[in-house]
This record gives structure tokens, C-alpha cells and sequence, in this order.
């Protein structure tokens, strides 16, 4: 997949729109608690300042839903970028409105543009194509660097390639190094080739599942998933979350596993508690004991023991999604010690984004891993195997 590269534009001196993802966490106090989003789109962004190029920023923050709401407004983001650009940045009222579509006329060379919230505009979700020609009509190129939402058929982001021909638009580089190094590591991995697949339920991994055991040599589960796997396989549950709708698919992928010759993991203990809470009686338990009214919210130290020793060979490490309720400490141990093995692995690693790239950041090695998407949804449907709707009219023509 080779996609439209931003280094063979004639950007000197033009007026460029770059699609960002500043879909930052934020505290309480509206204080930006995890700002690497930010961080990954700067290179972009002052390539194009290098060009002396004036540039438009564009993101989404949360899920206003059409309205404007306060706590989602992007002044917070301005605020952070002037910090790292050490630069000014002009904060819009509006997104396409007649304060953002006159600062954008007026501004000049070198200038920093930040409009509101794609998501105030009810056209944005839904790939409204007047929206659209408004973004599209405010610069002469356009850049998509927003990996993390180019799973979405969104105004911003598959709408507006519509109106800018190959000389005039392109990945930036954030959404260049996504596609390329989760395209080899799927397309030519270093083995034996190892995926960590967690989460709270199959649903939500069961496309990529699929997609990846013909890959890969195994697959480690843990998680809430994990669970209706472990139904399947006749044992008592408990309490535990479950997808009685899913266990036929479940028993297939574990079929499909076996007749791959793919080794298919599945805890063998949990640590379980009487209810979902940081304050509930938890207790070890056997993945085939778990007390009735009881339920699993995290792997046991034998299940992190059996999978250290699983991954000790491993040379190419995919993870996504946590292997229990890591937001509650009572229940992150599992989550955590998986994390610092993979860590000092000599293997090459890859987070899978969302979740567990959180968990990672939270124990401190971020650095440590080889690669840390900044797409949750949108690293899953590349590891499914789909087209993303924001990638595929970025690609170069021989495609």
C-alpha cells in the first residue's frame, strides 16, 4: 500500500489543512492528562511551517454530537501546541462558520490556525458533503496525519479528498508511519509472531481474530473476552462477562486455530472478586472454578507465568487490548507484568493503540516499546484487513 507522500508536494508558500487527531484525554479541570497525540502530529505540522507554508488545523475532541459544548471546545489543544510549537496559534470560534472561514482567508505565511471541534457541525459524522466543500474551500492542500479516525468515513476525513486532486493532497507523516509499519508487521513479520488480544469482548476483536491467525504462530487472550472462550470450553464462569451470542464463533476461531497449527492461549486462573468494584473480596481462582456469582476481572499469576514462558521465543510481539480491569490497581497486575515483560523483550513490539497504549504510558514504557499506535479502532481494521475509508483515496494511482 503505497499512499500519496506529503515530500512531493509544491507546498512552498501555499495554505495547507492538516487533519489531526487532538482527541486527547482530559482531567477533571480540563487539563490535557495524555498529550502524545499532540506530540505525533508535530513533525507534520512544521514540515509544512518549513515549507512557509500557512496551516489550518482541524480535529474532533469527544462526542459533542452536533452541538456546542463547552468541555469539548479545542482552546485547551491551542494551548498545548503553542507550548510545543513555540509559536502563536490562532484559535477559531467556529468550525466553518464566518469567524473560521475569515481567519483562514486572512491568514498569512508562517501563521497557525486552530478551527473548533469537527464535531459541532452535524455534517461531519455524517460525511456531509457541503461540509466538505467548506473545509476543502479554506486551503489549497490538504493533509490527512489523523490515523486514529481514518476508520471513519467523516467529512474531514474521506469527504474532503473529494475536492482535491493527487498534486494537492497527502498522508502526513504520523498516518504514513501507521499504515507502513502495521502493514509490514502483518504483511512480513520476524518469527515466531505472537498476538496479545485482550479486551472486554469478542465482538469487538473477533474480524481481526480472525484476520490474524492466518499470521501468526500464537495468540494469547485475556480480558473480559476471554471469558466467553473459556464458556465455550464447558467451564463454570461465574458471574464473569460473557457473550452467550458469540460462543459458536468463539468455538470456531478456536477450530480454525487448531487446524492452522496456531497455539491458542486462554487463561488458566483469574483473579476474581463478588462484584465490579476496587473495594470487593477478590481471591485467586482456577479459570475452571470460578465461584457462582463471582466474576474473572483479571489474569492470575499462573496465566502471567504460562504466558511469559509463551512469549520467551517470541521475535515479533503484537498487543491489543488489556488483560483485565487495569483502570482499578486491584486489578492491573496482570495487565502490568505482561506489559514490563514485553518491555524488555528483545522482540520487536507493537501496542495496538486506545487501551492498552493508556496501560503502557500508565507503568512508564512508552519508550520501551518498538511502536505505540495512536489509533485504537482504526489498528484494528487495519489488522482486519480492511481498506481505511480516510486511507484509500490517499493512495498513489499504481495502487
Amino acid at each position: 500500500m503505497e499512499l500519496l507522500n506529503i515530500k512531493n508536494l509544491d507546498l512552498a508558500g501555499k495554505k495547507v489543512f492538516i487533519r489531526c487527531d487532538f482527541n486527547v484525554p482530559m482531567d477533571e479541570f480540563g487539563n490535557i492528562s495524555d498529550d502524545r497525540r499532540i506530540r505525533s502530529a508535530i513533525a507534520t505540522i512544521n514540515y509544512c511551517l518549513d515549507q512557509d507554508c500557512a496551516v489550518i488545523l482541524a480535529s474532533h475532541l469527544g462526542r459533542p454530537d452536533g452541538e456546542v459544548v463547552e468541555k469539548y471546545s479545542l482552546i485547551p489543544v491551542a494551548r498545548r501546541i503553542h507550548h510545543l510549537l513555540k509559536r502563536d496559534v490562532i484559535m477559531a470560534e467556529d468550525v466553518v462558520g464566518e469567524d473560521a472561514m475569515s481567519k483562514a482567508a486572512s491568514l498569512q505565511s508562517g501563521e497557525v490556525l486552530l478551527i473548533e471541534n469537527l464535531r459541532y457541525e452535524k455534517g461531519e459524522t455524517k460525511n456531509n458533503p457541503e461540509l466538505s466543500k467548506k473545509l476543502a474551500s479554506m486551503a489549497e492542500f490538504y493533509i490527512n496525519d489523523a490515523f486514529g479516525v481514518s476508520h471513519r468515513a467523516h467529512a474531514s476525513v474521506e469527504g474532503i479528498t473529494h475536492f482535491f486532486d493527487n498534486k494537492h493532497k497527502a498522508a502526513g507523516f504520523l498516518l504514513q508511519k501507521e499504515i507502513e509499519f502495521l502493514g509490514k508487521i502483518i504483511q512480513n513479520p520476524v518469527r515466531p509472531f505472537a498476538a496479545i488480544v485482550g479486551g472486554s469482548k469478542v465482538s469487538g476483536k473477533l474480524e481481526a481474530l480472525i484476520n490474524l491467525l492466518p499470521k501468526v504462530d500464537k495468540v494469547l487472550i485475556g480480558g473480559g473476552m476471554a471469558f466467553t472462550f473459556l464458556k465455550k470450553l464447558g467451564y463454570n464462569i461465574g458471574a464473569s462477562l460473557v457473550e452467550d451470542d458469540l460462543l459458536d464463533e468463539a468455538g470456531r476461531i478456536m477450530d480454525e486455530a487448531k487446524k492452522l497449527g496456531v497455539k491458542f492461549y486462554l487463561p488458566v486462573d483469574v483473579v476474581a472478586a463478588e462484584k465490579f468494584s476496587e473495594d470487593a473480596i477478590s481471591k485467586i481462582a482456577s479459570s475452571q472454578e470460578i465461584p457462582n456469582g463471582w466474576m474473572g476481572l483479571d489474569i492470575g499469576p499462573a496465566t502471567v507465568r504460562l504466558y511469559r514462558e509463551v512469549l520467551g521465543d517470541a521475535q515479533t510481539i503484537l498487543w491489543n487490548g488489556p488483560m483485565g480491569v487495569y483502570e482499578m490497581d486491584k486489578y492491573a497486575r496482570g495487565s502490568n507484568s505482561i506489559a514490563h515483560f514485553i518491555a524488555d523483550s528483545y522482540a520487536t513490539t507493537v501496542v495496538g493503540g486506545g487501551d492498552t497504549a493508556d496501560l503502557v504510558q500508565r507503568v512508564g514504557l512508552d519508550d520501551e516499546m518498538s511502536f505505540i499506535s495512536t489509533g485504537g479502532g482504526a489498528s484494528l481494521e487495519l489488522l482486519e484487513g480492511k481498506i481505511l475509508p480516510g486511507v484509500a483515496s490517499l493512495m498513489s494511482k499504481k495502487d
